[in-house]
């Protein structure tokens, strides 16, 4: 008896073996090439499409980004809808969830999540399969102000290009919005042949509404670059009031080329010198030229990445060589060539030193920027989620904090700085972002786009910027090929204005 009960057993064992074996090659082994057979595509797609789907929130927690809701068609092998009551205003960020052109924004980057499959759902997940219960996928609150949000595109109105939001305490991310965006419901929802002709729609379209002004795309910061020029001089240990040659040309050595001021005019009215604080008020190219061939290459590189620039070879390839500051989001970080780069080079460090060599950014990088400024010199990550909730009881499972980045510059260079900027609203380049009974603290720029094309106007910023104050928003604009004025646009007529109406929305 006992050795037929052992053999029993052995055989009991060894078939336990051939089934964890099989499971195992299934869900481990062939895993990928079972996925990828055509065959089963649709059936992946439909058990994705049979659970309800997390939703996306505003900071509010009220205000709806994208949801799921029962499929109304009989006859369609999906049970839920995805649905974006917000439409383009959060498009960029939320992405699209499409049963034919897979994830994009949040709704891939937060998947395992929305899709709740993350590994915090396990009890869950258990414990919905014990009482026959269909799972429900987790709640993604971001940082997202939605009023705050169309202030943006109202501010923007008609006019190309972008608009970021931070709070420099902690790198939220209060608004991003581009123009133009794109409504993902079309690319989310309906039958196939209408989902395609959406996508032939967008994906047609000349201005790319796919790519995100505000942080997938990189463009010449101009003279805004001079917030990084300046910080590496005051972290050199030249102060606001250095004094500096102040000539009307600054002619570039080994090349027929010069720099000069915008519109060619003279710095502070042809004073035989100039401060630095003036030269940055006046936005003075021939000073600020000069400071970043003083301060040499190694030096202007060291600061750029300090501010999380990626070093780039610009004469063998644009890609970055490094990955810096990290976001939820797939963006592109400002670019800033390395120091090798500017070897029996100087005419390029000088006219990178103004924003108008091979440095790029874009304006998620540069409120990054004017936040560590404002923050006195703690640059932190941008965050533009703050937790994911059980669905079905709201309680928080996981929690998502700020991310100190970098101190690219001392306190006490943060507030000569800040104070440098804040003359600049106040009786420089940038009045048109003064607001009544608040500090305003900003730096405009200007930036040639290529041959006979307009330039691109900037300014970032942040309020509140008094002495001792602590600064509760940070602002950066690019409006793209000049907007309404063309090659008369600067960034104190173009951008400024767009900046102040968002601060003052949010300062109340």
């Amino acid at each position: 008896m006992d050795r037929q009960i052992r053999r029993l057993g052995i055989a009991f064992v060894a078939l336990f073996a051939v089934l964890f074996a099989q499971v195992a090659y299934v869900q481990v082994v062939a895993a990928d090439r079972i996925a990828n057979q055509p065959a089963n595509a649709a059936r992946q797609i439909r058990a994705e499409y049979a659970v309800e789907r997390g939703q996306i929130l505003a900071a509010d927690i009220k205000t709806v980004l994208a949801t799921s809701v029962p499929n109304k068609d009989p006859d369609s092998p999906y049970l839920f809808v995805r649905q974006y009551p917000m439409g383009e205003l959060f498009g960029q960020l939320t992405g699209y969830y499409s049963q034919i052109y897979g994830r994009t924004g949040l709704e891939q980057a937060m998947n395992p999540y929305l899709a709740g499959t993350a590994p915090e759902f396990t009890t869950q997940n258990l414990t919905d399969i014990i009482f026959g219960r269909a799972r429900r996928g987790g709640t993604v609150v971001t940082t997202l102000d939605a009023n705050l949000q169309r202030v943006a595109r109202e501010a923007m109105g008609d006019l190309q290009g972008a608009v970021v939001a931070i709070d420099p305490t902690n790198g939220d991310v209060l608004a991003m919005y581009s123009n133009p965006g794109f409504d993902p419901q079309p690319l989310s929802s309906g039958t196939p042949a209408q989902i395609q002709d959406a996508w032939r729609r967008v994906t047609s379209d000349p201005d790319t509404p796919l790519v995100a002004h505000a942080f997938q795309d990189l463009y010449l910061p101009g003279s805004t670059f001079k917030t990084v020029t300046a910080s590496a001089a005051l972290e050199h240990g030249w102060g606001p009031e250095k004094e500096w040659p102040n000539p009307h040309h600054l002619e570039l050595d080994g090349t027929d080329e010069h720099i000069e001021n915008f519109g060619d005019e003279f710095c502070n009215g042809g004073s035989k010198t100039v401060t630095m604080a003036q030269a940055f008020e006046s936005s003075c190219n021939v000073t600020f030229a000069e400071i970043g061939m003083r301060l040499k290459a190694q030096r202007m590189a060291g600061q750029a990445q300090a501010y999380g620039f990626c070093r780039t070879e610009p004469t063998v390839s644009p890609a970055c060589q490094d990955e810096t500051i990290p976001f939820v989001l797939p963006w592109e970080v400002g670019h800033f060539p390395d120091a090798s780069y500017f070897d029996n080079n100087e005419a390029a460090l000088a006219r990178s030193a103004i924003g108008l060599d091979n440095d790029l950014t874009n304006p998620l990088h540069l409120a990054l920027i004017a936040s560590a400024i404002a923050n006195d010199g703690t640059m932190y990550a941008p965050r533009l989620v703050t937790e994911v909730r059980d669905g079905t009881t709201g309680q928080p499972i996981k929690t998502f904090g700020p991310d100190e980045f970098s101190h690219p510059l001392t306190a006490d260079s943060a507030r000569q700085l800040r104070a440098m900027m804040v003359s600049v609203v106040d009786s420089g380049t940038g009045t048109a972002a003064r607001i009544g009974g608040t500090v305003v603290a900003g730096k405009t720029g200007t930036a040639t786009n290529g041959e006979n094309t307009p330039p691109n106007a900037w300014f970032t910023s942040f309020a509140p910027a008094g002495p001792g104050q602590t600064a509760r928003i940070a602002v950066a604009v690019i409006v793209l090929d000049g907007g309404d004025l063309g090659n008369e646009a600067t960034g104190g007529q173009v951008a400024a204005p767009i900046a102040k109406q968002v601060m003052e929305a949010y300062l109340g």
